[in-house]
């Protein structure tokens, strides 16, 4: 399977780590995905890659067409869960639609835009941080995880381990095919 294609669909977790099993159990039972289908969801972020520490959240990544549509939905099916938030906002000067809610132990945010999820920031990310992780192994993921323990985000974990100069976001960028 290639690579940029592994994360498009839950597959892969069922036989990966056990936090990324419980993921996948999690995702499949409360059908989240199967809800947010027209939308097309990804998980993004820290759980695919097992770079995931305590209170780490599961974000999915969505596409919208039209986002009244995509904000009733959220209220309709989401709006009961704990904590429930949304909140409208630009991201990369981009209109984003963002809700946050509990499911079972796990924080969720689902954060959408009227851009194909291949192309947001955070599925570009994701690979990036893919392609690191495999080129530099084991070392890069324990550094990872240690800064991201010590408050760091997962980008700036990333470029503070890999001495990447500039804005941390945009330096992964530069990583996200290789």
């Amino acid at each position: 399977m290639n690579y940029q294609s592994k994360f498009l669909t839950l597959d892969y977790l069922k036989s990966d780590t056990q936090t990324q099993q419980e993921v996948y159990r999690l995702l499949t039972k409360s059908k989240l995905m199967h809800v947010l289908a027209d939308y097309h969801p990804v998980l993004a972020g820290t759980v695919p890659l097992d770079i995931n520490v305590s209170g780490s959240d599961l974000d999915i990544i969505c596409q919208f067409d039209n986002k009244q549509l995509f904000i009733d939905l959220l209220f309709q099916k989401f709006s009961d869960y704990p904590e429930f938030q949304l909140s409208e906002l630009l991201v990369r000067d981009e209109e984003t639609i963002i809700a946050n809610f509990y499911l079972e132990n796990w924080e969720v945010e689902i954060f959408g835009q009227a851009v194909p999820v291949v192309r947001q920031a955070a599925y570009r990310h994701m690979l990036a941080e893919y392609n690191l992780l495999q080129q530099h192994g084991n070392w890069l993921k324990q550094q990872v995880i240690h800064l991201k323990n010590n408050g760091y985000k997962t980008e700036p974990a990333f470029a503070l381990a890999l001495n990447l100069p500039g804005d941390p976001y945009e330096a992964l960028f530069a990583f996200e095919n290789k």
